[in-house]
């Protein structure tokens, strides 16, 4: 289901509609399982879902890009021309901003690009660091008719001072500097900065120029320094094209992420045909660099996600899969209102292909790596169906234990949530939780990935829910060191809300968990020995000392994509 390839695939770049294709360029280095000679490579697609090959866009082919075509982005001109922005780093390893146009305009896969011969296109102001000055936005264009641009910077002593520099020009060829949009003075390297419209009401998206009544702006970035994307909500300020953040305490840089896993480097689009604004992000490796080499692979793209403000909030994003990732749903299973008492863990379904006895009270299983005070198994769905559980689609809900939240937003505590989820993983036993599922999962639970919900109770705050994805058992393999993070942060949750929901799409390795709707998303990536193929299950489980109700949850079997070149 993820766009991914051999060798070193990097970060998204220039996603855009033109003439009924889908394009995703993505950096890409032909030699090696490492990063170096980055390149662009390009795929198509009818439905963001299916791609297909066309090879190298930009190689580094010139002087200003020897050492590696950066990151950037494609804009549409107004006579309906796209065009690339991206960053070159030159044989001085020095980052310059520079232009490609296509050949042939009226090919709609847009195979052949041309650079400008007039590269490189805009000048970095003085006293800027030339190797910390890349990844041009997407371009757009105010009532005065001059074309506004972005690109990643720092200032500052030790470079802490992350920044996006805005840029205008008439031509779309010279482009000259004007100010800061914004700055945060802690966050340092300001990567591939983003900045979108979105509605106060409403789901549809709105392509880059839109200002005005009814519309706020999502200013997001990529840090450099912890390899996470952060974003905050507020309004573009076109008078003086700045930025300002609706809650200071959450700005840009310090606040709130996209994704509290393996997602970095992201980049959005406008989709004109559906009328929404579709997210890629690069999901990253858990395993060293001396792994991925002996894999021979590393990296993939995320499956593309519509975003838009949440109505309820309007101070945060609401992420969910693209509807077109429903099309390669199969078989399913599905089962209503079981109750899991603390220490109890029950398989959801069977994927052997062969009647499953119903088992109960399995205390002399190995199920020590999970620490539970007391562990009945039983079976809650023995359908007899072939289920590849490699690739699944799985959507659980359970009731809302009777506790209220806090007052305290959840934006505002963000941060602290990641690290909550690190010390409080699926064998740490609380009130109410850890409960949710375990995917990828072995028979006697040596390995597994287990994602959850947690309840925890400060004075402060008051009841709060976390949702982690803990990686540490997800592999026994020695021959491996992956990273065994449990990942995750707080989700809001409404005291009219009866419901806690999750959504996962478990593809080989790649894990992306949806909680409540999609507020707050988490990816990683793990490497299971055994748990792989027929072998793979995926139980319910709940750790917590008080019962939990799972008021549904299904599980779908999605088909194969096969990724092949343009033409097959």
């Amino acid at each position: 289901m993820n766009v991914g390839s051999y060798l070193w695939i990097w970060r998204s770049e220039g996603p855009v509609y033109y003439k009924g294709y889908y394009h995703l360029f993505y950096q890409y280095n032909p030699f090696a399982a490492i990063p170096g000679n980055i390149e662009w490579h390009h795929v198509v697609s009818k439905d963001l879902i299916r791609w297909k090959f066309l090879g190298a866009t930009l190689k580094r082919d010139q002087w200003y890009d020897a050492n590696g075509c950066f990151s950037g982005s494609i804009t549409i001109l107004d006579d309906g021309t796209p065009v690339i922005l991206y960053t070159g780093n030159s044989f001085e390893n020095k980052q310059v901003q520079a232009r490609a146009d296509p050949e042939d305009p009226s090919d709609p896969l847009l195979r052949k690009w041309v650079k400008a011969p007039y590269n490189p296109i805009a000048p970095i102001p003085p006293g800027y660091n030339s190797s910390q000055f890349r990844d041009p936005t997407e371009a757009w264009r105010l009532s005065d008719g001059m074309w506004r641009m972005l690109v990643g910077a720092n200032a500052g002593e030790g470079g802490l001072i992350g920044t996006a520099l805005l840029y205008k020009s008439t031509d779309f060829q010279t482009w000259n500097f004007s100010n800061r949009l914004h700055e945060n003075p802690t966050t340092g390297m300001w990567e591939c900065p983003d900045l979108f419209p979105v509605r106060i009401k409403g789901r549809k998206g709105l392509n880059a120029s839109a200002v005005g009544k009814g519309v706020l702006h999502v200013l997001k970035v990529s840090l450099d320094l912890n390899k996470h994307d952060y974003y905050s909500v507020g309004n573009y300020l076109t008078e003086t094209d700045t930025y300002k953040p609706l809650i200071a305490e959450i700005d840009t840089g310090i606040g709130l992420r996209y994704d509290y896993g393996k997602y970095y480097a992201s980049k959005t689009f406008f989709d004109p045909i559906r009328q929404r604004r579709i997210v890629y992000g690069w999901t990253n490796e858990s395993t060293s660099t001396m792994d991925d080499v002996a894999k021979g692979w590393a990296g993939l793209q995320s499956i593309p996600r519509i975003v838009y403000l949440d109505q309820r909030a309007n101070t945060s994003l609401i992420q969910w899969p693209i509807e077109e990732v429903q099309t390669l749903r199969r078989k399913k299973i599905t089962v209503k209102d079981v109750n899991l008492e603390g220490g109890e863990v029950a398989r959801l379904m069977d994927v052997s292909g062969v009647q499953v006895l119903v088992v109960s009270n399995l205390r002399e299983m190995p199920f020590t790596s999970l620490k539970f005070e007391r562990m009945s198994f039983f079976l809650v769905a023995n359908h007899v169906a072939l289920f590849r559980s490699l690739q699944l689609d799985i959507e659980v809900a359970f009731k809302i234990p009777d506790v209220k939240q806090g007052s305290t937003p959840t934006e505002l505590i963000a941060e602290s949530g990641p690290s909550i989820c690190s010390q409080k993983g699926a064998s740490m036993r609380g009130m109410y939780g850890p409960f949710g599922l375990l995917v990828l999962a072995s028979n006697d639970l040596t390995e597994q990935t287990a994602v959850y919900f947690y309840f925890v109770f400060t004075k402060k705050d008051g009841w709060k829910t976390l949702v982690c994805s803990d990686q540490s058992r997800s592999t026994v393999s020695m021959n491996l060191t992956p990273d065994k993070t449990t990942y995750g942060s707080y989700v809001r949750v409404y005291d009219d809300e009866k419901l806690l929901k999750l959504r996962l799409l478990v593809d080989h390795s790649v894990v992306e968990t949806f909680a409540q709707g999609g507020r707050t998303v988490i990816t990683t990536r793990v490497y299971p020995k055994f748990a792989q193929s027929k072998n793979a299950r995926v139980f319910l489980f709940n750790n917590g000392s008080e019962t939990v109700n799972v008021d549904s949850a299904t599980v779908w079997n999605m088909a194969t994509v096969r990724f092949v070149d343009f033409g097959q």
